[in-house]
């Protein structure tokens, strides 16, 4: 009785038929989906419901048994290959194997690889980020990436499931202008990009203006050299001179460095200068650099005597001049007395006049001071007094009279004069 009742379970699983796995695609391809059908003949009696389990190298695929005789799995990779089977069951008691099934799951080789750069145009500005993205349009599984720079070598090495993976350089320096190319690899041989030219460009940093005289100090009718120039920035650099703000002069560094702009000194170039530098990324302007422009004193001489002989020969009347010269003469004196006493003019002897018939007799001792000015082979001479009371004498005897002194005497006559007199040499 327990032997019939066993034959009529094994019935459906001991047919002459067997199970087959069966695999679609027949080459699955990395990255895409495959499907495994266990495949077993119907069974004779129609009431009889199985089970089906599927198994990758004797580790079981899903949870439990299953009615559906598939198996569907959305992405294989090369990893998945292996040997697969399956089974099948009616009861607890009755289960049957497929036979094994090796499956090879095929990549793609890399194809089209290229390198893009953000921001595009492969110019930059020092401290931007620069992002290299290398892309392929063809290939399958895990994907090795490679960034080189120039004869360098190797930047960075990433490893992962995408046709696209992306190398950072956050801050660029000048350093970093070159070319670079990226590679990718999935296991079928490297493929390379084209090369990309990075170029980094600095912004000029503020110029520094600088003025060279021949001597210590910048005089009258030097050549001075104005040499401007900026600590860094890339070329060609653009320099513009300036004098109170009015443009003088521009010059160009094609391969960077400072530029010269030379200038002959006249008494108008006295102020303030500066420069400007300019290479397309930004201008930059240098301190102000002041100018004092020393005039020698035979130009001062020069200058202050055709001044006096234009304000005389101006006027026409020679008295009139010469009562200007002897002013201006007088004070000349006073500041060379002052500075040299040696050479001031001696006070002539004092003269005593007598005047009869005088209600306040006195004596008085004038101190006079002669001054003398030359108009072409005649010499005016002004010759003026102070008077100065002094206390009266012993009493004269009786019947005598004192004379007394003139308060003030003026008087001028004309003269030869000796035209090597030191005052007016000095005085012309």
């Amino acid at each position: 009785m327990l032997l019939r009742l066993l034959l009529l379970i094994c019935a459906p699983l001991c047919e002459a038929t067997e199970l087959f796995l069966i695999l679609s695609p027949s080459r699955p391809i990395e990255g895409n989906s495959m499907t495994l059908t266990c495949e077993t003949p119907p069974p004779q009696k129609l009431d009889v419901q199985l089970q089906f389990h599927f198994y990758k190298a004797g580790r079981p695929l899903g949870l439990d048994w299953d009615s559906i005789p598939e198996l569907w799995i959305p992405a294989v990779w090369r990893e998945d290959s292996g040997s697969y089977w399956c089974q099948a069951k009616a009861t607890p008691l009755g289960v049957k194997r497929s036979r094994r099934v090796q499956i090879q799951v095929h990549g793609l080789p890399i194809s089209n690889v290229s390198l893009e750069i953000q921001p595009p145009g492969g110019y930059m500005m020092e401290g931007e980020k620069l992002v290299l993205v290398c892309l392929v349009t063809g290939g399958t599984g895990d994907i090795t990436f490679f960034w080189y720079k120039g004869a360098l070598g190797l930047l960075e090495m990433k490893t992962q499931r995408s046709l696209i993976a992306t190398f950072e350089i956050p801050v660029v320096r000048e350093s970093d202008s070159e070319q670079y190319y990226c590679a990718a690899d999935n296991g079928y041989g490297p493929m390379v990009s084209e090369l990309v030219s990075i170029t980094v460009r600095i912004p000029v940093s503020h110029p520094v203006l600088t003025l060279r005289a021949p001597g210590a100090q910048a005089v009258l009718g030097d050549v001075v050299e104005f040499h401007c120039e900026v600590w860094r920035g890339s070329p060609p650099i653009l320099y513009q001179f300036y004098h109170e703000d009015v443009a003088l002069g521009r010059s160009s560094a094609p391969s960077g460095g400072g530029v010269t702009f030379n200038l002959s000194l006249t008494a108008e170039h006295y102020g303030n200068y500066y420069c400007e530098a300019n290479n397309g990324l930004v201008v930059q302007r240098s301190e102000v650099v002041p100018l004092n422009i020393i005039v020698p004193t035979e130009d001062r001489k020069e200058v202050l005597t055709s001044g006096v002989m234009e304000v005389l020969l101006g006027i026409s009347d020679p008295t009139t001049m010469a009562l200007l010269l002897c002013c201006w003469l007088k004070r000349k004196i006073g500041s060379r007395s002052a500075r040299d006493p040696l050479r001031s003019l001696p006070s002539p002897v004092p003269q005593e006049s007598t005047y009869l018939n005088s209600q306040a007799p006195e004596q008085l001792h004038p101190n006079s001071e002669n001054v003398n000015v030359v108009s072409g082979d005649e010499v005016y001479s002004l010759v003026y007094c102070v008077q100065q009371e002094q206390q009266p004498a012993a009493e004269e005897p009786p019947g005598m009279h004192t004379g007394d002194k003139n308060s003030s005497a003026i008087y001028s006559r004309l003269k030869k004069a000796d035209l090597t007199d030191v005052d007016y040499e000095d005085a012309m």
